[in-house]
């Protein structure tokens, strides 16, 4: 298991853009941190820094003005260490906040943005789903693969001051850390030292609630010491690149033949149930995630034909984070796109959970085809085909409506 980020969360405002003081704080913590983290044998593979609404600090009616302040903010936040920077979510009551963030990313390297399809009263907001579609589309021919996609995500319900990228914002006052966990390998050990489901469980909350408490003890003294709240810890047993860190392996270690054919869902609710049971301070998704292009068993199933986009809705529904680092055909439509986004919104409300879409056009690339992507993180796979049209009728509007969650019981 290693760190894969120590996220840091502040307000931006419009007076000062983001407070040089504050920011100099969050650097010197996650300084800190970093050392004492690597001195207890973790390795930490980034290090960054997550904002409240971009809508709420920069001047949305002058664009060319929001993305100099956007240059002179990613600059400065560099210049302190960090890695990468999220500027948080365009909103469903700032339709205007949408339509910046494809000149942000023409002007920037290492800025995360996210859209909200679901607004402040709770309903999808079928302009939002639009909004977020037309970016992945727009922004996937930025650069030969797609790749600009990897910066951009579609959100339903994911709270604020989740540690992961691209999901990662903040709201409220003050500042906070949270670590975000590449940790796909306990579910693989735990799972493959066990003779029973039993013990499979037993072993994996045992493995996480061991290693959740002394990141802890670490998190919560460097709170102490800086006044910074300790948010708590993601442990989602994000993937690697490798099999023995891929949460594909996980699952297969339950009995499933390949992830995709039946038993797929039993072993997904399976792992979850083994994280909820688990003991620590938890913050963000601590969900399933299931990222096609950053896991070597999910990406070799995609190749096979067991695994759809279809199959990662399903498995989102006993917890999931959505669907992450799909590739898709590079002449998909926008409106394609945003009928897969609306399930993925209407999965989240009728669930009460948070869930994303990260969805990565290719250009020139049909389904079936291979992925061609030189990025240390990614292992490549197969196109994905989309079995999706564009909405007609009553969806085919600018409406808003809320969907209840299912009360149990009924």
């Amino acid at each position: 298991m290693i760190i894969r980020s120590i996220t840091t969360f502040m307000n931006g405002s419009r007076i000062d853009g983001l407070p040089f003081e504050q920011v100099k704080i969050l650097t010197n913590l996650v300084r800190l941190a970093r050392k004492r983290y690597e001195e207890t044998g973790y390795e930490v593979q980034t290090s960054r820094l997550a904002t409240n609404s971009f809508s709420e600090f920069l001047p949305l009616n002058e664009p060319l003005h929001s993305v100099k302040k956007v240059q002179d903010i990613e600059d400065m936040v560099l210049s302190e260490g960090y890695d990468y920077l999220s500027l948080g979510p365009a909103i469903p009551e700032n339709q205007e906040s949408y339509t910046l963030i494809p000149e942000i990313f023409r002007t920037t390297e290492t800025v995360f943005l996210t859209g909200k399809m679901i607004n402040q009263r709770n309903e999808i907001s079928l302009a939002a789903v639009r909004a977020c579609a037309k970016i992945i589309t727009e922004i996937s021919t930025y650069n030969p693969n797609g790749f600009q996609n990897l910066y951009f995500s579609a959100l339903a319900n994911v709270p604020a001051g989740t540690p992961f990228f691209p999901s990662a914002y903040w709201e409220g006052e003050g500042t906070g850390f949270a670590l975000a966990l590449e940790a796909a390998d306990l579910a693989v050990e735990a799972f493959s030292n066990a003779e029973t489901l039993r013990e499979a469980r037993k072993l994996y909350i045992e493995r996480l609630e061991s290693e959740a408490g002394k990141l802890e003890s670490i998190g919560e003294s460097l709170s102490k010491e800086y006044g910074v709240p300790f948010l708590g810890l993601d442990l989602t047993p994000a993937p690697f690149i490798s099999v023995e860190r891929s949460v594909g392996t996980a699952l297969e270690k339950l009995g499933v033949r390949s992830v995709g054919l039946h038993g797929s869902l039993a072993a997904a609710a399976f792992l979850m149930d083994a994280i909820d049971r688990a003991r620590y301070k938890k913050i963000g998704f601590n969900g399933l995630m299931l990222p096609i292009l950053e896991d070597a068993v999910l990406a070799k199933r995609v190749e096979e034909g067991t695994l759809t986009i279809k199959d990662l809705l399903l498995m989102s529904s006993v917890c999931g984070t959505g669907l992450d680092t799909v590739p898709l055909s590079g002449d998909v439509s926008k409106e394609q796109v945003a009928s897969v986004l609306l399930d993925v919104a209407s999965l989240s409300s009728r669930l009460q959970k948070p869930l994303t879409a990260r969805l990565m056009p290719i250009p020139g690339k049909r389904a079936g085809e291979k992925t061609t992507f030189d990025f240390p993180f990614f292992v490549n796979s197969c196109v994905m085909a989309i079995d999706s049209e564009p909405v007609q009728g009553l969806f085919d509007s600018e409406e808003t409506f809320a969907i209840q969650p299912r009360m149990k019981g009924k």
